[in-house]
């Protein structure tokens, strides 16, 4: 590599706008996703957030404060990526960001796993799940070409439906067939394979 290459090489900026990691590799993408998945960042506070954002908008523009590094810039990204909209520069609703996931899609269903015997209790939790998953489907939806709202509620009650069907529906079999408890747990999985099914899709057809 020649002396100027390597001066050029040196002297260029980070740029904040791209992923730390090559993403034309799977490992460099895995590495992005987790960064910003990370469930311990649902724990950032807001002025975190707040500051990660400003550090960003200050170094694009030539600004930002003195003894500023990379390793503070690849921290502001992924705390910026974890909690704002790539669209929209907007602050997410917690329980809506991919950083929260884990912990909502945990408890969830830990709770149809557990409350599965009762009708009742199961169509409850299905539905709680079912608003959850839209809930993060809308939040990190593509806001440049949005779905309208007859969209969304198209897509939401469609999830909804064939997750309480399903159900509701394949309980009953089991139940009338005195099959061993240890299937029936097996319900709330079927039921929200079959409502992703249709969830994503139409919530992610743009």
């Amino acid at each position: 590599m020649s002396s100027e290459l390597v001066a050029a090489t040196a002297t260029q900026r980070y740029n904040v706008d791209e992923p730390r990691w090559d993403q034309s590799k799977f490992l460099g993408r895995l590495r992005y996703f987790m960064a910003i998945t990370d469930p311990l960042k649902a724990f950032a506070s807001r002025q975190t957030l707040q500051d990660s954002k400003r550090l960003l908008e200050l170094y694009r523009q030539g600004r930002e404060p003195a003894g500023t590094g990379v390793a503070d810039l690849q921290r502001a990204q992924a705390f910026y990526g974890s909690a704002f909209h790539p669209d929209t520069g907007q602050l997410q609703t917690l329980p809506g960001r991919m950083c929260a996931n884990a912990w909502g899609g945990t408890m969830l269903c830990g709770a149809m796993m557990l409350w599965y015997r009762s009708t009742g209790a199961a169509v409850f939790w299905q539905w709680a799940n079912q608003s959850f998953n839209a809930l993060v489907n809308y939040t990190n939806r593509n806001a440049l070409d949005p779905l309208s709202k007859k969209d969304l509620l198209v897509a939401y009650t469609s999830a909804v439906t064939g997750a309480l069907a399903v159900t509701v529906g394949l309980k009953n079999y089991l139940e009338k067939r005195a099959f061993a408890p240890l299937l029936q747990r097996f319900v709330p999985l079927v039921a929200v394979a079959v409502a992703n099914a249709i969830n994503i899709p139409l919530t992610r057809q743009k």
